[in-house]
């Protein structure tokens, strides 16, 4: 099963996630796209660590986060990815990575692993068209991400000041 959960920052995406993988009854693995770019990205990222459970294992994928799921997808696992904005970034940032080949591997097997998916991100494109054609880039490419990503989905929520609502499935 696919599921896609949205939200801007700090609406509850990342607890309500944690709350399906835990309630899956299935081995979770957590594949963490973040890296430490600051003292205040250091600070979230410990949050996050605090928040989940000890036994769940930890993957750190900043980029190549298709080959990951392929390699860490089984029928008894969770696997939970937080968050497709930041591995977004990071694919855009990085000059030896093509965001659009990243994009399409992902893209091709996503439906077809085993397994329960539940992928995370952030609504971006809900304010004003940012300044800046980077800024314009990301907000475009996370919203054809998440157009691309809806369709496959089996599930589709939206969280907003900690409440899921239900998009699609």
């Amino acid at each position: 099963m696919l599921e896609l959960i949205l939200g801007g920052a700090r609406s509850g995406k990342s607890s309500f996630a944690e709350q399906l993988a835990l309630e899956s009854g299935l081995e979770v693995i957590y594949i963490a796209t973040a890296t430490v770019g600051d003292s205040e990205m250091a600070a979230r990222i410990a949050h996050h660590q605090q928040s989940r459970p000890k036994h769940w294992q930890t993957v750190e994928t900043p980029v190549d986060l298709a080959k990951t799921l392929q390699n860490y997808a089984h029928p008894q696992a969770c696997l939970l990815v937080d968050c497709l904005t930041l591995w977004l970034n990071n694919c855009l940032f990085d000059q030896t990575v093509c965001w659009e080949t990243q994009r399409q591997l992902l893209l091709e097997q996503i439906g077809n692993l085993p397994g329960r998916q539940i992928l995370v991100s952030n609504e971006v494109g809900q304010g004003i068209v940012p300044l800046g054609a980077i800024s314009r880039q990301f907000v475009d490419e996370s919203g054809h991400l998440h157009q691309a990503l809806a369709k496959l989905a089996d599930r589709v929520f939206l969280v907003v000041a900690g409440l899921p609502q239900v998009l699609k499935g």
